[in-house]
């Protein structure tokens, strides 16, 4: 059965609506007073081709949020779907036990072995509520071919790469 969403929007009913939207998981970096910070985030995307812009929208209780307002540049990680136990070291999970490496992508660092990285100059920072969306010029990007993590539901999931293989043309407006 379905719920019905009215005037007020109950915060656990929001939460799993927003869930069923299926992510990729990224730790967001930037450097901030000669320390690398990270957080694993789901709320990033693609914003513009001309000009390569991407976007990450970060809740301002987070002390990344801190860290990513007080620089110019930072970085995007796209995890492999090999990497869980670095999505939760950045979830606030950290486990002394892995060895993160960073190494700088431009200006910007990012993980050492994500299956996709992205360096961003961030150009404009809006107020979203409880969060604040960055919108970062894309400054350089790199990628292997490695399955993704992916999220959804609350849980990691991984593709299955033997269901679904179909090759989406894209659109002209891209």
């Amino acid at each position: 059965m379905r719920e019905v969403l009215e005037l007020d929007v109950d915060q656990r009913l929001f939460r799993r609506v927003m869930g069923r939207f299926t992510t990729g998981v990224t730790v967001i970096t930037a450097a901030e007073d000669g320390h690398v910070r990270g957080m694993t985030a789901n709320a990033f995307m693609s914003a513009s081709l001309e000009p390569p812009l991407c976007i990450v929208s970060i809740a301002k209780r987070a002390r990344m949020h801190h860290a990513i307002e007080s620089v110019e540049h930072f970085g995007v990680s796209m995890l492999a779907e090999n990497q869980i136990e670095i999505s939760d070291h950045f979830a606030g999970r950290p486990n002394a036990a892995i060895n993160v490496e960073f190494e700088r992508l431009g200006p910007a660092p990012v993980l050492a072995d994500a299956c996709a990285r992205i360096a961003a100059r961030i150009v404009a920072r809006h107020d979203c509520g409880d969060h604040t969306i960055f919108v970062g010029h894309i400054l350089r990007m790199d990628s292997d071919d490695r399955p993704p993590l992916v999220y959804h539901a609350g849980h990691y999931r991984s593709l299955d790469r033997g269901r679904l293989d179909h090759t989406v043309e894209s659109p002209e407006f891209w």
